[in-house]
């Protein structure tokens, strides 16, 4: 018995100071190792390590890529127009010391880089019109909805340049303040008009679709009455060539009939005479008709001709 207890003694020593003189280095993580405080060493190579039990501390560090959202907040444009817009950022710690010594943990590097991340949104943002922001030009579709035609600039799409810039200015702005880490990316989740002006941008947007529809119509009708002045003025060019064209040919034909009746005259005018009595007895000699006229008159020339013959 006088043995048994010293042993339990020892075992539950042995419990109690491997875990506080040993600590294991993942190598996903970094391990800053601290003494009341004060930075004693930095491990990052993966394996099991000893430290002072009690005293030294291993704060953990992850080596992965790490994520912060950005609060949603309101960035006015060129226009100065407020737009909501919700992002977030992408870091990796590259010196464990630096960041301990100046953000101390993870939630308030998240609050710190947040702040560069604004500051440098709203610069940018500011430069920049609504549709580079979004990203792209509102097209209207057959069936009435839209789409968002990419803008590219550079031959780099627009809201990518805009996202480029902020991370380079926070990324430069964190180095500055030895944050000891390196932002790797910054997106835009989504940029909006805030709820309060909605109704207001809506309605400024359809006046502006009316003025363009107006603008449109003007162009158009423009373009009909220059069409339509064209056609009138070709159709009037056609009808009056046509009708020069039909009168000297029509003059053209009554002369040659004039010339072929002369022709015919000359040949044999007697007969040309005979034939034109019979053509006018055809006409007024008839069952109904009854003629009163002089036995010398030129009418019966051919039929008193033809009876003295008999």
């Amino acid at each position: 018995m006088k043995l048994l207890a010293p042993i339990v003694i020892l075992i539950v020593a042995a419990f109690v100071l491997i875990p506080q003189a040993f600590y294991k280095v993942d190598e996903t993580e970094h391990i800053v190792l601290t003494r009341f405080g004060e930075i004693r060493g930095i491990q990052s190579s993966p394996g099991l390590k000893m430290k002072v039990p009690f005293i030294d501390v291993a704060n953990v560090l992850d080596k992965r890529l790490l994520r912060v959202d950005v609060p949603r907040a309101g960035f006015p444009d060129i226009q100065s127009q407020f737009l909501d817009i919700d992002a977030y950022v992408r870091y990796r710690i590259t010196d464990p010391r630096s960041f301990r010594e100046v953000l101390s943990n993870e939630v308030t590097a998240g609050d710190r880089i947040s702040n560069l991340v604004v500051a440098a949104l709203r610069e940018e943002v500011g430069m920049r019109d609504r549709e580079e922001i979004i990203g792209g030009n509102p097209i209207d579709l057959a069936d009435g909805t839209q789409e968002v035609e990419p803008i590219v600039q550079n031959g780099v799409f627009a809201r990518e340049e805009l996202t480029r810039k902020v991370r380079d200015v926070a990324d430069a702005r964190a180095k500055e303040q030895a944050f000891g880490i390196s932002i790797v990316d910054v997106r835009i989740k989504r940029a909006e008009f805030p709820d309060s002006i909605v109704g207001t941008v809506f309605t400024r947007m359809r006046s502006e679709r009316e003025i363009q529809a107006n603008a449109l119509r003007a162009q158009g009708e423009e373009q009909y009455l220059t069409k339509t002045a064209d056609v009138d003025r070709r159709v009037e060019i056609i009808g009056a060539q046509a009708d020069e064209k039909a009168n000297r040919l029509r003059g053209e034909g009554e002369g040659q009939a004039i010339s072929i009746l002369a022709e015919a005259l000359g040949q044999d005018p007697e007969f040309f005479a005979f034939r034109r009595s019979l053509q006018a007895y055809s006409k007024i000699l008839n069952d109904s008709t009854t003629l009163v006229l002089p036995a010398d008159a030129d009418l019966f020339k051919f039929l008193l001709s033809s009876q003295g013959s008999k």
